[in-house]
Order: structure tokens, then C-alpha cells, then sequence
């Protein structure tokens, strides 16, 4: 009997657990479990979408780095083709509008694009302009104008740019009939419109629009009428030459900046070559 006692002092029995406990326990490690899980789960879609934007970033940067190399190219055409070629302040103006549109077009790297950025190029732009020692230096800021508008057009529709242009303007004090007979009209003969063209750096002579347009007599002599009544041109002294007024030459400048907008669209839409081919083949017919 000794012996009998002394092995259950040595080995007591071991404490009974509930039903209750033992479920307990199981929830305790299913949620233990389940936070595992959770935390594995949450690296696995931090990593995968770390991968996603870097490859997103990589791409966008590859792409960004084509169109810049595309602008940079624009800038140098641009500015040879239609800058004055004879004028003593050439090679300065160039290496200005090239440092200022380069820094412009650099902007599309960014993933956003923030307005006191472009407002900025701008001001340096109207800067630049006002320092202009001639009077033919209009027609090198016409063509810079031009190419920074196209670079921030490019810009909006990369969705990195966006300023107050983007919201809807209020129309509602747009006078149609003002609009028709002042501007519209005025601009809507292509005689006329060559005319406005021809006079916007410098003055031209009757005979230089006849040349121009191959009007004579009466017929020139209507449209220019029609200019001068719409305050587009005016003519120095009488039987002098004639030059553009300031209403005339924002004009054209509105019709650049529509034009340079619209130009990426008018060259992609096929519709315009379909039309021209149909013709074409009309012509062609018997």
C-alpha cells in the first residue's frame, strides 16, 4: 500500500478541462489564425501592387521620355521653319525660346501638372514679348505662341494638366448676332481672310493684294471695304498702304490658337481623306 501511495504522490492526475474551455481554445487559435492569414494577405497585395505601379511608373516614364524627344524636335522645326531668318537678335531669340519652351515641355514628365507651373512659362512668355525691339519680332512670338499652346494642349490630354479652362465657361453673354457681323463674316471669304494674313507684320499695297489674290479693280477693292467697315484693317492716308488694326491681328491669333488645338485631330481624322478621296474619284468618273 506504501508503494501504491508514494506512485500517486510522484504522478498526480492532471486537472480535468471543461467543454467549455476547450472551445475557448479552439476560437482563440482560429483567430490567431485568421489574423495570420489577414497580415499574409495584406503583404501579398502590398507587394502585388507595389509591382503594378512601378511598372505603371516605368512605362509612363518611357513614354513621357518619346513625346519629349518629339517636342524638342517641334521646338527646333518649328522655330527655324517660321522665325524672321534675317534679323541681328536671331541666335539669341532662338537659344530664349528654345530654353523656355524645353522647360515647358518637360513639365509632361510630371504626374500632374500644376497651373502656377504653366502660369509661370507664360508670364516669362508676355516678358520676353515686351522686351521685343521690333516690330517684326510679332512674327517669331507667333510661332512660339503657337508651340506652347500645343504643349499644354498635349499636356490636357495626358489628363496631367487641368486649369480653370476645363470648367465650363458661361456663354450666355455671347451676342450671336455681334459675333456673325464683326468677326465671322468679316473672315469668312477666303480673299479676305488672305488679305488679313498678308498685312498681319507687315503693311501691303493695292497691287500687292491684287497680286495676292488675283482680284481686280472693284472686286479687290469690296473686300478691302469690307475689312476696313469691320475695323480689321485700316489704310495709312488715302491711296496708301494698308495695315492690320489690333481687333484684326487677335483675331488671327484666336484662329491660330483654334487651329494649333484642333490641328493633332484634324491630321488623325480619317474622314477628311475619305471625303477628299471620294472626290477625287468622282472627278476620275465619265
Amino acid at each position: 500500500m506504501k508503494d501504491g501511495s508514494e506512485k500517486m504522490e510522484k504522478y498526480p492526475e492532471s486537472p480535468i478541462i471543461s467543454e467549455d474551455q476547450e472551445m475557448a481554445e479552439i476560437r482563440a487559435i482560429k483567430e490567431k489564425l485568421s489574423e495570420m492569414h489577414n497580415d499574409i494577405k495584406k503583404v501579398m497585395e502590398y507587394s502585388s501592387r507595389f509591382r503594378l505601379e512601378t511598372i505603371l511608373e516605368n512605362s509612363r516614364r518611357e513614354y513621357s521620355n518619346a513625346l519629349l524627344n518629339h517636342l524638342f524636335e517641334d521646338i527646333d522645326t518649328g522655330l527655324e521653319r517660321n522665325m524672321i531668318k534675317k534679323c541681328p537678335e536671331k541666335k539669341n531669340c532662338t537659344s530664349a525660346f528654345t530654353d523656355l519652351l524645353q522647360q515647358n515641355a518637360g513639365l509632361i514628365k510630371h504626374s500632374k501638372v500644376e497651373d502656377k507651373l504653366i502660369s509661370n512659362n507664360r508670364k516669362k512668355l508676355d516678358e520676353l514679348k515686351c522686351g521685343a525691339p521690333y516690330s517684326k519680332c510679332e512674327q517669331c512670338f507667333s510661332e512660339v505662341s503657337s508651340l506652347f499652346i500645343k504643349q499644354v494642349n498635349l499636356m490636357r490630354s495626358m489628363r496631367i494638366y487641368a486649369d480653370n479652362q476645363e470648367c465650363k465657361p458661361d456663354i450666355s453673354a455671347i451676342k450671336t448676332g455681334v459675333i456673325i457681323t464683326e468677326i465671322l463674316e468679316p473672315i469668312s471669304n477666303n480673299q479676305r481672310l488672305e488679305i488679313l494674313r498678308a498685312v498681319a507684320f507687315e503693311t501691303k499695297s493695292f497691287s500687292a493684294f491684287s497680286e495676292l489674290t488675283g482680284l481686280r479693280g472693284g472686286n479687290l477693292l469690296f473686300h478691302l471695304q469690307k475689312l476696313m467697315e469691320s475695323g480689321l484693317i485700316l489704310q495709312q492716308h488715302e491711296r496708301g498702304d494698308y495695315m492690320i488694326t489690333e481687333k484684326g491681328f487677335k483675331i488671327l491669333q484666336g484662329l491660330n490658337e483654334i487651329y494649333s488645338s484642333l490641328q493633332d485631330s484634324l491630321m488623325q481624322n480619317p474622314a477628311e481623306d475619305t471625303l477628299q478621296e471620294r472626290e477625287e474619284g468622282q472627278d476620275l468618273t465619265f
